[in-house]
C-alpha cells in the first residue's frame, strides 16, 4: 500500500531501524537479511532526501530528521494497530492477548497479583509481563512495548490518559522483638537507627527517605540498601533496623512475619498511585476491558466514600 507515493510498509522498518540504529538487529527483528534490510534503509533515504541514519565509527546515529521522525512514525503504528488491525469483537472469555505492565514490586504485590487473578478467571488464555520501572519506562509506553504503566502521581506524563487507583501513605517497620522502640518513635530516636532503604536507577535515588532528609536536613545511617520494596522487611527481620514502607505493603507483611508497623515519627507526603496507558489505544476494546478490571479491583482498596463509579472512569 502506498501513500503519498510511500510504501506504508516501510514504515514498519523505520520504526525498527531507528530504534535499533544497528542494520543486524533491525534485520533480526524484520526478519530479512541484512542486505534486504540496507536496501529498505536505501528506500527510506530516497524518499525522505536523508540519510536518516549515518555511520559514525562502528554506531550508526539518526540524523535531525530522523529524530524528528521516530514519535510520529511509532505513532501511526500504534494507531493502525488500535483502530484498524485490532478485531472489533470483544470476548475476554477467548482472548489471548499478552498485556506487559510497567510497575514496581510494591504494585504487584498490593494490586496487581490480585487484578491478574480476577483477570484471569474471566480471560484465562489472557497472559502478562511485568516489567522493571526504569529510566526508559515512558519510552517503552510511547514506542508501544508496554501496555500499561503504574507510576506515582509526581511522575505522570502530560500528554497520555491516566487513572487514578489508590491513595497511599507511610509507616515504620521493625522487627517483633526490636528493644530500641515501643509503639511509637521520635525523629530524634529514627535518626538514631540503623536504616534499610531501598534505591531505584544509576543514580541510585532513595525513595521515600529522600524526602524526610530534605525536609528535616538530618542524616540517617543506612546499613543496608536494597532493590525493591519486597525485601525490606525481611532484611529488618531479626535485626534493630528500621524500613520506612508504603502502608498497604507493611500490612501483608506484619501478617506473615515478626514485624511490627509504626507511625512515621512526623507526617510523610501521601502518593497517589495511577495507571496510565497510550492515547492511540483508547479505542482498543480488550485494553479497555483490562483497564476495567485493574481499576475496579484497586476500588476495592479504597475506603467506601472515596470510589468512584464506573461511569467517572469509564
Amino acid at each position: 500500500m502506498r501513500f503519498h507515493r510511500l510504501d506504508l510498509n516501510l514504515l514498519v522498518a523505520l520504526d525498527v531501524l531507528l530504534e535499533e540504529q544497528n542494520i543486524t538487529r533491525a534485520a533480526e527483528r524484520l526478519h530479512m537479511t541484512q542486505s534486504a534490510t540496507s536496501g529498505v534503509l536505501a528506500r527510506l533515504r530516497n524518499y525522505f532526501e536523508d540519510d536518516l541514519l549515518v555511520q559514525v565509527g562502528r554506531k550508526m546515529m539518526p540524523t535531525a530528521l530522523a529524530h524528528e521522525l521516530e514519535q510520529p512514525v511509532r505513532e501511526v503504528l500504534m494507531t493502525i494497530q488500535s483502530s484498524i488491525t485490532a478485531k472489533p469483537v470483544l470476548d475476554p472469555s477467548t482472548s489471548k492477548r499478552h498485556f506487559r505492565i510497567a510497575a514496581s514490586d510494591y504494585v504487584v504485590s498490593v494490586l496487581l497479583s490480585d487484578a491478574i487473578q480476577r483477570i484471569n478467571a474471566l480471560a484465562p488464555q489472557v497472559t502478562f509481563e511485568m516489567v522493571s520501572l526504569t529510566e526508559q519506562t515512558f519510552q517503552l509506553l510511547n514506542r508501544g512495548q508496554v501496555e500499561f504503566l503504574v507510576i506515582p502521581d509526581h511522575y505522570l506524563p502530560e500528554d497520555q490518559p491516566s487513572q487514578v487507583l489508590f491513595d497511599e501513605d507511610h509507616v515504620c517497620v521493625v522487627w517483633q522483638d526490636n528493644t530500641l522502640v515501643g509503639e511509637e518513635i521520635s525523629l530524634e530516636q529514627y535518626m538514631d537507627m540503623g536504616h534499610v532503604a531501598v534505591s531505584f536507577g544509576r543514580t541510585r535515588q532513595l525513595a521515600i527517605e529522600e524526602w524526610f532528609m530534605s525536609q528535616y536536613n538530618c542524616q540517617r545511617r543506612l546499613e543496608v540498601i536494597t532493590h525493591d520494596f519486597n525485601t525490606l522487611p525481611q532484611l529488618v527481620v531479626g535485626t534493630q533496623r528500621i524500613a520506612t514502607m508504603h502502608r498497604r505493603l507493611a500490612r501483608l507483611y506484619t501478617e506473615r512475619w515478626p514485624l511490627r508497623m509504626l507511625p512515621t515519627p512526623v507526617p510523610t507526603p501521601t502518593i497517589q498511585e495511577h495507571l496510565v496507558w497510550h492515547r492511540s489505544m483508547d479505542r482498543d476494546p480488550m485494553l479497555r476491558w483490562v483497564r476495567e478490571q485493574i481499576i475496579e479491583v484497586a476500588q476495592s482498596l479504597l475506603p467506601e466514600l472515596e470510589r468512584p463509579s464506573l461511569a467517572e472512569i469509564a
